[in-house]
């Protein structure tokens, strides 16, 4: 199964203007199943095909049962999705990807072959508020210094480290780091500016790479993958030679 996306923009990646339609019949009943879960509002049937959690624009929290989903059904599902795909027509707008699962149009929703709901790719109004209000948390609970960005990208922590990386302007991102025990409003132990991002591929996954004199920063969003993966990775490098490579996970917000 495709692991949960931790991102939105780069599942739509690299897609082909030109895609496929549904390859299989039984593919068919799968959409037809989700699309009456959105036509019928039945939150106690899309439940049961959701893929928990479902990841949300950082820095928005994950909906990680059904009470959330439930609470936030509207913040996912407003007017223009859910026109989108009740009007949608199964055997025209919907088409399987590969390895990626089935989307539709290009991207809008995801599920995977066995019906599972991974994610959707619009923002409504509602969630760009909410998300708005989640930058405006974090700028409060950082140190003076790293309160300046264009877009946060994300907080991850690994067993020794608490991670930060935000986009700072034209395609420049910066990276902050911290021992694990630190705060966020702490100063960081390191703070690099010239980071640039790197895809692999069309499916997703993408990569971080930050530059110190001999020493290497990257940190890997593996968008797709076994479930047992680790969602992020941090790798430090000195002279192309591998010091560490630690699992990461998103930080909490409090």
């Amino acid at each position: 199964m495709i692991k949960t996306l931790l991102t939105i923009l780069p599942f739509t990646f690299g897609l082909n203007a030109s895609y496929a339609q549904l390859s299989r019949p039984e593919y068919k009943d799968v959409v037809d199943y989700f699309v009456d879960c959105i036509k019928n509002t039945d939150i106690d049937k899309l439940d049961s095909i959701v893929a928990y959690p479902i990841e949300r624009p950082y820095p928005i929290p994950p909906i990680r049962n059904k009470q959330e989903l439930k609470k936030r059904y509207s913040e996912i599902f407003d007017d223009y999705l859910t026109s989108l795909i009740v009007n949608s027509n199964s055997t025209e707008d919907w088409s399987d990807v590969g390895w990626r699962g089935i989307m539709l149009n290009r991207g809008a929703v995801w599920i995977d072959y066995d019906g599972k709901l991974i994610t959707t790719n619009h923002i409504s109004d509602k969630e760009k508020a909410v998300q708005q209000k989640w930058i405006n948390y974090e700028k409060g609970a950082l140190h003076a210094d790293l309160k300046e960005f264009q877009k946060p990208i994300y907080t991850i922590e690994t067993a020794q480290f608490i991670v930060r990386v935000d986009l700072l302007e034209k395609r420049r991102f910066r990276y902050a780091s911290w021992s694990k025990d630190s705060k966020l409003s702490d100063q960081p132990d390191l703070v690099l500016n010239n980071g640039v991002r790197m895809f692999e591929g069309t499916g997703g996954n993408h990569h971080y790479k930050f530059t110190n004199g001999q020493y290497t920063y990257v940190v890997y969003a593996n968008v797709l993958g076994p479930h047992e993966e680790p969602p992020f990775n941090l790798e430090v490098s000195r002279n192309d030679k591998v010091l560490l490579n630690q699992a990461a996970i998103l930080k909490k917000l409090k």
